[in-house]
């Protein structure tokens, strides 16, 4: 036989049976001789197909074999052919795993560049009006002093006072009111309404929050402080004790003394237990340029109050260093002399003219009452004057407690003699008390100290008083 096929080796089946002689039934005999008929001829079926398997030449048999072996050429080839596709599989898998990850990297990128482009539209969007409201031409402010017929309003402007006629469309002169402030362009022609004609530097004056000062932390002025508070806060307090007794109560008050006495505190005190609004100022900011406008800020000053007044059931007015704007009136000649003096008589008709002013209590303060307009000082207008001496030596020993009150408090203090204290400071006043204090503790800090001692309080007690340096530095004036 040739390489390659091989004939099998066929051995017939030789089949024994065995009747057992117990084996009577013969319908078993019958179906085991069935069984044994089938399995004869399916062995006479493999004897012909091995026949026909032996039949076959040389020839075929090569070219069997030959077919064998190119199958088996041609399935090492599709081995490496399937080989070569899974390498190229893997390198295409990771190219499109580096793509995707390439394609996610460009969304985010994407993303933050849209995100970008909106941050730098918004910035374009705001440069843009900013750059419109630059080019604009700023508007001017002026009152509406008449409306006049035919749509027409006679207005002042703000600042110069300059008067004019304008004309405004319907429905600007339907909302428009006496006394509104408008905006005009520089063609005064009405561009909006701003609101009422209270001046905005009138509207600050008002206290939002209250000082945290009250009558505790002012040494003693126990009298002055009784006076003010029967005059200021308890009309506004108690007003039925005063109707009770049919009194009209004061008016104004004036606070006059040395620098430094306690003359604001005592305001500030009355800010924080009056439980009404406080209005506060300084006389010098009703001074201005130009004619009639300190006199205007009067009138706005005290309509505010008035509507305070009603709102709340009353409202202190304090003005403070009143000396700047109710100097005695003389006639030196001058435009700036003849501006203070208007704003003077408006302040007068204001605190006791011919209209009444409601529940408005007028505080006021000054170091120098011998420079007020007499008119000033009359009853109706400051009905009390109350005087603010120097502290005397009870009165520096409550202002020495007061002050070291928080050092007391955290355990600084030691070793401190009030009483010498007071003896050293005759003649000072409250603000320079306080400034003692104060450079005790600045001192113990610059020795690096634990507590502060009186040898500081004596140091800075020669520091205030200037007795280091120069005798003459101190102000002499009010002593």
């Amino acid at each position: 036989m040739e390489e390659g096929i091989s004939t099998p080796n066929i051995k017939s089946k030789k089949t024994e049976v065995k009747i057992s002689p117990e084996a009577l039934n013969y319908s078993d005999l019958n179906e085991e001789y069935q069984n044994l008929e089938k399995e004869n001829k399916k062995i006479k079926t493999e004897i012909k197909s091995l026949k026909k398997f032996q039949s076959l030449s040389k020839t075929e048999i090569e070219s069997l074999n030959r077919l064998i072996s190119e199958s088996k050429s041609k399935i090492d080839l599709l081995n490496n052919e399937y080989l070569k596709t899974k390498e190229r599989a893997d390198i295409l898998s990771n190219e499109n795993e580096a793509l995707q990850n390439l394609l996610k990297l460009s969304k985010n990128e994407n993303e933050s560049v849209k995100l970008d482009n909106n941050r730098l539209r918004m910035d374009n969007l705001q440069i843009k009006k900013e750059n419109n409201q630059l080019k604009r031409l700023p508007l001017f402010v002026a009152s509406v002093l008449e409306k006049l017929p035919d749509n027409e309003l006679y207005l002042r402007q703000m600042g110069n006072n300059q008067e004019y006629v304008t004309q405004t469309t319907p429905q600007m002169y339907e909302t428009v009111k006496t006394g509104s402030k408008v905006a005009v362009n520089n063609t005064l022609s009405v561009i909006k309404i701003i609101g009422d004609s209270v001046d905005s530097r009138v509207k600050v004056m008002e206290l939002e929050e209250k000082p945290t000062t009250t009558f505790a932390d002012i040494g003693g002025l126990k009298d002055e402080i009784v006076e003010v508070r029967e005059a200021v806060e308890y009309p506004l307090t108690r007003p039925e004790a005063f109707e009770k007794f049919g009194v009209v109560p004061p008016k104004g008050v004036l606070l006059y003394g040395p620098p430094g006495t306690g003359k604001t505190l005592i305001a500030k005190a009355v800010a924080n237990n009056a439980g009404v609004p406080f209005l506060r100022m300084a006389g010098s900011e009703l001074i201005h340029k130009y004619i009639g406008e300190g006199a205007q800020l009067v009138r706005d000053l005290f309509s505010l109050a008035r509507d305070l007044s009603v709102k709340n059931n009353g409202v202190v007015v304090f003005i403070d260093e009143i000396d700047s704007v109710g100097s005695m009136r003389t006639n030196d000649g001058t435009s700036g002399s003849a501006e203070v003096q208007r704003t003077l008589m408006q302040l007068l008709a204001e605190m006791d003219g011919f209209n009444n002013r409601g529940n408005i209590r007028i505080m006021a303060a000054t170091n120098r009452p011998d420079m007020l307009d007499a008119a000033l000082l009359r009853p109706g207008r400051f009905d009390r004057l109350i005087n603010i001496p120097a502290p005397d030596s009870e009165a520096r020993m409550q202002i020495f407690k007061v002050h070291t009150r928080k050092m007391a408090d955290a355990g600084s203090l030691n070793n401190v003699d009030y009483d010498a204290l007071v003896s050293l400071t005759e003649g000072l006043t409250g603000a320079e008390i306080e400034a003692i204090c104060r450079e005790a503790g600045m001192l113990a800090i610059r020795n690096n100290s634990d507590t502060i001692c009186g040898d500081d309080f004596m140091n800075a007690i020669r520091k205030v008083r200037h007795q280091d340096k120069d005798d003459e530095r101190r102000d002499l004036m009010y002593t």
